[in-house]
């Protein structure tokens, strides 16, 4: 039950996000569409009003309208957020150079290592890239930051890779993680 109402609950605020003020019906109906069904979808809604997430705004019985509330404070805190987040990684990529440099990690576990940090970097960018079509993100100007985070990830684990002794290290990550090739009989 919770994992439909947090569903439910960020496909309302993806739809405010994109269209800002929103009426009531067409909120449901977008969600609806999506996600729910319609008694679940005014519960939350509901929810969000009391939490405080949106704001409802009742011009007469047949228009109600919801918006989020600041909206530019809220886009703010979750790149704020993802921020903090590339740091971190970004951080944890440098002390993985000196901890390689000082200490003996066997092949394996710096191809482990390096293979884990490249998927954490691939899912932050995959955020940011589909972040990029909502025009409240892109304005904001952590989302310039972000991005300039993530390409110095990528630099720092291209240096990581290119110092390692092995001749084949990148050959063996790129092989590691490739996904495996769909034939023509598992298409449907």
């Amino acid at each position: 039950m919770t994992k439909n109402s947090d569903i439910i609950k960020t496909e309302i605020i993806r739809v405010l996000n994109e269209n800002g003020r929103t009426r009531g019906t067409e909120l449901a109906k977008r969600v609806i569409e999506k996600v729910g069904n319609e008694k679940m979808v005014y519960r939350e809604i509901s929810e969000l009003v009391e939490t405080g997430e949106i704001e409802k705004k009742i011009h007469s019985r047949s228009h109600i309208e919801y918006e989020l509330i600041n909206l530019y404070e809220s886009v703010n805190n979750q790149l704020k957020n993802l921020h903090k987040e590339i740091k971190m990684i970004f951080d944890e990529i440098i002390d993985f150079d000196n901890a390689v440099k000082e200490e003996n990690f066997s092949y394996h576990e710096r191809l482990r290592l390096v293979i884990h940090m490249i998927q954490i970097v691939q899912s932050t960018d995959g955020i940011m890239k589909m972040l990029s079509f909502y025009p409240a993100f892109k304005k904001d100007k952590m989302f310039s930051q972000i991005n300039r985070k993530i390409n110095d990830c990528w630099e720092a684990i291209m240096k990581n890779i290119a110092h390692q002794p092995e001749e084949g290290f990148l050959n063996e990550i790129l092989a590691n993680l490739r996904i495996t090739r769909f034939d023509s009989n598992n298409i449907n």
